[in-house]
């Protein structure tokens, strides 16, 4: 299972969110199930346009980033859910309900990974 940690840059004036990076089939399969949460943390699918909650054991924050880690749209899901795609999507991110809202995350907030992060995200 293939999965690398860095840091997820929100902008200038905030603080970085330790970041998981799920890169592997295997480890965006495995995503966040089997936890019972990842407090202050965040969980990047690389890459991937949708994501599902079943069989997990607590509601999160999906943010649907495109090619440059913009912000497309953000949602939060509970347990047992499908998600619908998003056709510009190419990476998910994932963290426990509620923490995006609390960082200051929107539609259109471009993120930055540092470290551990495969060269194609970088925005270009």
């Amino acid at each position: 299972m293939t999965t690398s940690n860095g840091l997820l840059r929100l902008g200038p004036d905030l603080p970085a969110v330790p970041l998981e990076i799920a890169a592997s089939y295997r480890a965006r399969t495995r995503g966040l199930l089997g936890r019972d949460g990842i407090p202050g943390a965040a969980l990047l699918l690389t890459p991937a346009g949708s994501v599902h909650t079943f069989r997990m054991r607590f509601a999160i924050d999906v943010a649907y980033l495109d090619r440059r880690l913009r912000v497309i749209a953000l949602t939060t899901m509970a347990p047992n859910r499908l998600g619908l795609p998003r056709l510009r999507s190419r990476h998910v991110l994932e963290a426990e309900a509620g923490a995006m809202a609390a960082w200051g995350l929107r539609v259109g907030s471009l993120l930055s990974v540092e470290g551990g992060g495969p060269p194609r995200l970088s925005p270009r």
